[in-house]
């Protein structure tokens, strides 16, 4: 899909980060944008920033992993807008906990967000997407869609899905020779508030400081929400099957490809020589 003027995207997750970054952008593309996001207020702001630049805007509270509200958000794009050409399913959530110390309503709570919100929304996109005869989808998956490591196992599992399911609908799509992609995205440390809003559970296996983690991750944090929104705007624009956000994602990617099983035991080694101090 090249040409991106007088488009329509739908973006959950719109009110803060990647979501806000990427509306911004499209809309300098001359997208027509519509925003979802659980927070009011997030939303509020995205909306005064793109009604600013003279871009067309709808916006909806919306949870993603209520299923029902992410059919009637897309029915309501596509009338608002005669049509949608890209939805970009972005919105998710951070857990960190053992498997043993996490909950399960806290693994369903995460589950609901990063792989059944992608779920629904590109089910829910998918057929207006198709009448249109022209359009992208885009899920967000994570560097940790690619390489897992303690404390993440639900983020793992929902990133990993999010790879999975994507690469599958990608070949469905080129098999029926449609008009219509999709493309998996990686990034990796993006300066976003995830980690701020994540659940985090104290575990004995590795100590945690909540306000250090978040500190910890603000500072490694590589890439702005703008440059990973560039980055997915040229992923669209160039078809391209996956995109890898950030030199820690590059590197982390080649690392996974070089010792595909050994980079488990540098992680799970590193961790207990950190546990010692």
């Amino acid at each position: 899909m090249k040409e991106l003027t007088n488009r329509t995207a739908a973006i959950t997750g719109g009110g803060s980060g990647i979501g806000q970054a990427l509306a911004i952008e499209l809309a300098r593309e001359g997208c027509h944008i519509a925003i979802s996001d659980i927070n009011e207020e997030g939303l509020k702001d995205t909306v005064k920033i793109l009604q600013s630049m003279g871009a067309v805007v709808t916006s909806q509270v919306l949870d993603v992993a209520d299923r029902q509200a992410m059919e009637d958000w897309a029915a309501k794009v596509a009338k608002d807008f005669d049509g949608v050409n890209i939805i970009v399913n972005n919105a998710g959530v951070g857990l960190g906990a053992t498997v043993e110390d996490m909950t399960y309503d806290d693994f369903e709570w995460l589950m609901g967000i990063n792989f059944w919100g992608v779920v629904y929304g590109t089910k829910a996109f998918l057929p207006y997407i198709k009448e249109a005869n022209e359009g992208h989808i885009v899920n967000i998956s994570s560097l940790f869609g690619i390489v897992a490591v303690p404390t993440q196992s639900a983020y793992n599992a929902a990133k990993f899905a999010v790879r999975g399911f994507t690469e599958s609908l990608r070949q469905e799509l080129e098999i029926s020779d449609s008009n219509i992609s999709c493309t998996t995205i990686h990034p990796g440390g993006i300066k976003t508030n995830i980690a701020k809003t994540a659940r985090i559970r104290d575990v004995d296996m590795i100590p945690v400081d909540t306000d250090a983690m978040i500190s910890n991750f603000d500072s490694l944090a590589m890439t702005t929400a703008q440059d990973a929104a560039l980055e997915i705007i040229k992923g669209i624009t160039q078809n391209k099957r996956r995109v890898l956000i950030g030199k820690d994602a590059v590197v982390i990617d080649f690392v996974q490809r070089v010792i595909p099983t050994a980079y488990q035991r540098i992680v799970s080694t590193s961790a207990k020589i950190a546990n010692r101090f």
